[in-house]
Parts: structure tokens; C-alpha cells; sequence
């Protein structure tokens, strides 16, 4: 895949995320049906308004392209290029009137996300990148803190929707790192929070059982932004792995000896 094609993909990530964003924000204040696929899993008629916005433009310009998306939407087709969909993220956010959430979308190709948008209907701020073209906030170029110490870092985590029921919940890696960082924020979007790293607005993230929706893109731009992703020992990450630590690259180690002891 050449410099072209990446450009021309981030660009169309750029469009339907912010497309997509369009249809959340002008819903955000209206009513709102809310269904759930789980006991505190919300969906909305607008998370699937934003996925058939995305769906059909990926369909109509590229037919011949594979969809995993959050909500379900497939084009049937098999392969190399497979768009990675998030309509939105924050939904418990968006369905309770709490302004932080967004719409995130990402291409692999043969297996390596290459170009991907996360998009802040909120505050108008798009965050994309292109593999080996860094990472653009509202197309200025964006870079991770450089925060070397723990104990004055301000982090980010979140927690699965089956916090409720099971034993794995984050709750104690939660309250080991709040005692070693200078802070810890819980926004409620994965992909906002790893943008935000990536801005430099915090130092490190890590959480359990994501989705490759929730962070295909991110990934990719915190990585061309300078900063680093791992499981939480440390070992190589995949966005199919349910495992995410991302940080700065300078708070890594730090962060993987706190959160590698026990995963709970």
C-alpha cells in the first residue's frame, strides 16, 4: 500500500466520522429510545442512524470492502481491506445527557489498521492519522506528553459493562494506580480517552474487555503521535486482544509493573 492510498483512506475516515458525528450531535438533546443489550448496555435509534450513515457511504465507494461494526452492520464481502466501525462511543454518555462521546472509524489493511478518525461532535475535534503520516488534531499536528514520572501523571480507565457481575472488573487495578498517580479519570469514551493521550491532555490509559471498534483508530493515533500500546504486561497488542495499556512510551514500564500484578 503506498502514501496515496493511506492518504485517501484517512480522508474518508475524516468524512464519515464527522458525518457520523453530525447525526449524534443534532440527536444528543432529543428524545431518545434506548434499548439495552445488556443490563447497563444502552443503544439508541441514533447509534444506528450513524452506523447506516457509514455503512452505506463504505458500501457505495467501496462495495467490494469488508465492515465490522459495533451495531452489527456487515457488507458480506471477504476481504484485505476491513473498516473497523464505532457510530458511537459513550453511548450510557450520550443517553444521559453527559457531553463526552464520539464516532470512531478505521481501515486495516491485511490485518495492520492503516488510516482511522475519532470524532468529538462536542467540542469539533477530529483526531485522525495515517500509518507513517503522524496524528492530526483538527489537522494540526498532535504528540503525546512528556511525563516521566507516575506520580505526577494524570491517567484514564474505564470499566466493562459487566462490572455488576464479574470478579474481573478493574476495580482493584483502579485503586492500586489512584495510589500511584497523580490522578485518574473515568470520562466514559475509550476512544476520547486515548485521543486525548495522544494530544498530551493525559499520560497513560489502560482498561479490560474492549472491542476492536473502541480502539481500532485511537490505537493508531496514539502510536503515530509518539506514544505506546501494549497488553498490560507489556506484551505486543493486537486490537483483537480485550487488554489495552497505552501511555506516553516514558510511563510504560511503570504503568505495566502496577497493572500486571493481577488483572482485576
Amino acid at each position: 500500500m503506498n502514501n496515496k492510498e493511506i492518504r485517501e483512506l484517512r480522508a474518508f475516515c475524516r468524512e464519515l466520522a464527522t458525518g457520523a458525528g453530525v447525526i449524534l450531535r443534532k440527536g444528543f438533546s432529543k428524545s431518545k429510545k434506548v434499548d439495552y443489550k445488556g443490563r447497563i448496555d444502552p443503544v439508541t435509534q441514533f447509534d444506528h442512524e450513524a452506523e447506516r450513515f457509514i455503512v452505506s457511504r463504505i458500501e457505495k465507494t467501496y462495495p467490494d470492502h469488508e465492515v465490522l461494526a459495533e451495531e452489527g452492520s456487515e457488507t458480506g464481502q471477504r476481504s484485505p481491506y476491513r473498516w473497523i466501525i464505532d457510530p458511537l462511543d459513550g453511548t450510557v454518555n450520550f443517553t444521559h445527557g453527559f457531553p463526552v462521546y464520539c464516532s470512531s472509524v478505521a481501515v486495516e489493511y491485511d490485518k495492520r489498521v492503516v488510516a482511522g478518525a475519532v470524532y468529538d461532535p462536542e467540542r469539533d475535534e477530529l483526531f485522525s492519522a495515517g500509518l507513517g503520516m503522524g496524528a492530526h488534531l483538527n489537522r494540526h499536528p498532535i504528540e503525546v506528553s512528556g511525563e516521566r514520572k507516575l506520580e505526577r501523571a494524570l491517567l484514564a480507565t474505564g470499566f466493562a459493562y459487566d462490572i455488576g457481575t464479574s470478579s474481573r472488573n478493574n476495580l482493584g487495578l483502579f485503586a492500586r494506580m489512584a495510589k500511584k498517580a497523580q490522578g485518574v479519570r473515568r470520562p466514559g469514551s475509550a476512544a476520547i480517552d486515548l485521543c486525548w493521550l495522544a494530544a498530551g491532555r493525559i499520560d497513560g490509559f489502560w482498561e479490560l474487555k474492549l472491542k476492536p471498534w473502541d480502539t481500532a483508530a485511537a490505537t493508531l493515533i496514539i502510536t503515530e503521535a509518539g506514544g505506546k500500546v501494549s497488553r498490560l504486561d507489556g506484551g505486543r497488542y493486537s486490537i483483537y486482544h480485550k487488554e489495552l495499556l497505552a501511555s506516553n512510551g516514558k510511563l510504560h514500564r511503570a504503568m505495566s509493573e502496577v497493572l500486571s500484578g493481577e488483572n482485576r
